[in-house]
């Protein structure tokens, strides 16, 4: 792991000298990382997948920090030891970037904990960029009932890198109907081998599914897309089938995949994957009890990798096609959504999954998640309906990134 420290220091302190001034600093953190010190005036020669800390070496360098503050890295965090008044000039260019709305961190004290913010700033860095230039396709319009889910394109790509691109449709109906049932009948044969049970769907049911997976799939690989949100209720319309198993079977394989075009929803996704490495479940809080802190949460399709097993199911709303009742294993869980027409809100909380309930009246997949903080969020003040289920606890790591790169916690 390579850290550039972009180097401020007086015109009085040459720059052999800062080395010879910081060596205690400087020589531990070697121990941990590949170090180049690296002239504040030279910094522009770094390229944007190089991973650049601030090393304030002395005091009066604030008018250069200033003047140089575009080539830095966003939020600015400033390694200062205290040799040569370099902490006072660090608190000095915190409080400019605070009164600017800038998040900065001034790193200080025992180097053990300094080098770990610096593995935690690295993380957040890599996420950042392995989310720049990721396409996300958006088939069909989004659900008219989404009226607090959408985005705006081109705030995302600017905030985030990420690309959203409409898919019609129609696209996927031609290459629906030139797949025949005889080339998914192995894939179907296969799905249902390893199901626990298969109850009210039927063969047909099931073939027809695996055609549109295939179709979604060969738009996914064409159009170089990470993730897809699909307006499912319309397919149903249209071709009789829906995207629940489309959309478990393409998450499994990593290509990340929502319902109803939720466009905040498949973002929270690729975002929560790009961090942690886990896929979500993407779920509606159906039932919310205030006095326990539990909720319900269901929806009609789950990455089958995600469950201890699986029973094939019909669509809940329709009663038709196929949905997937899966059942997750109990244990540690977080919740998030990101949020807001330019994504820079998010939810987010820890929970322990109780148990797989099976109420009627619910869509297939249900989940009963006591949760770790007050659940009158969900009640008073939502981002959104769908939110995300990650196996295990990730709010540390999630809650670090969200936070650098400037969002708002919605409690």
């Amino acid at each position: 792991m390579i850290v550039n420290l972009i180097t401020f220091a007086s015109f009085l302190h040459k720059q052999a000298s800062i080395r010879v001034s910081h060596e205690v600093v400087l020589s531990e953190l070697e121990k941990h990382f590949t170090v180049n010190l690296v002239d504040y005036q030279d910094a522009e020669q770094l390229g944007p997948d190089d991973f650049k800390l601030v090393f304030i070496a002395t005091g009066g360098v604030e008018q250069p920090v200033v003047q140089y503050f575009e080539t830095l890295s966003h939020p600015v965090v400033m390694l200062a030891d205290g040799i040569q008044n370099s902490l006072a000039a660090a608190l000095e260019l915190s409080s400019w970037l605070r009164n600017r709305g800038l998040r900065n961190e001034i790193l200080h004290g025992e180097v053990s904990v300094i080098v770990q913010r610096i593995r935690t700033h690295y993380q957040n860095f890599q996420a950042k960029r392995s989310l720049f230039g990721l396409r996300i396709g958006v088939i069909g319009s989004p659900s008219p009932w989404l009226i607090a889910s959408g985005v705006d394109y081109l705030l995302t790509k600017r905030r985030w890198g990420v690309e959203y691109t409409d898919i019609p449709l129609e696209r996927i109906y031609e290459l629906y109907d030139k797949i025949t049932d005889n080339e998914v009948g192995a894939s179907c044969a296969a799905f249902a081998s390893q199901a626990l049970a298969c109850r009210e769907a039927t063969p047909e049911d099931l073939l027809k599914a695996m055609r549109l997976y295939r179709a979604i799939r060969r738009v996914c690989e064409e159009e170089k897309l990470s993730a897809v949100t699909l307006n499912c209720f319309k397919l149903i319309e249209q071709i009789g089938t829906t995207g629940c198993l489309a959309l478990s079977l393409l998450n499994n394989e990593g290509i990340l995949a929502g319902c109803e075009g939720d466009l905040q929803t498949i973002f929270t996704l690729l975002a929560s994957r790009v961090l942690t490495g886990k896929v979500g479940f993407m779920a509606n809080p159906s039932m919310v009890n205030i006095h326990n802190h539990e909720i319900i949460f269901a929806h009609c399709t789950i990455p089958t990798k995600l469950t201890e097993q699986y029973i094939i199911r019909n669509h809940f709303e329709t009663n038709s096609s196929i949905g997937i009742q899966g059942v997750m294993p109990t244990g540690e869980v977080t919740i998030i959504r990101c949020g807001c027409e330019c994504l820079d809100e998010y939810y987010l909380s820890t929970g322990t999954l109780m148990e797989n309930t099976n109420y009627l009246k619910l869509c297939r997949t249900q989940i009963r998640v006591k949760m770790d903080s007050p659940v009158d969020y969900f009640l008073k003040n939502p981002i959104g309906n769908h939110h995300i289920v990650l196996p295990g606890n990730h709010e540390e790591a999630l809650n670090e990134f969200l936070q650098a790169n400037t969002c708002k916690r919605v409690e």
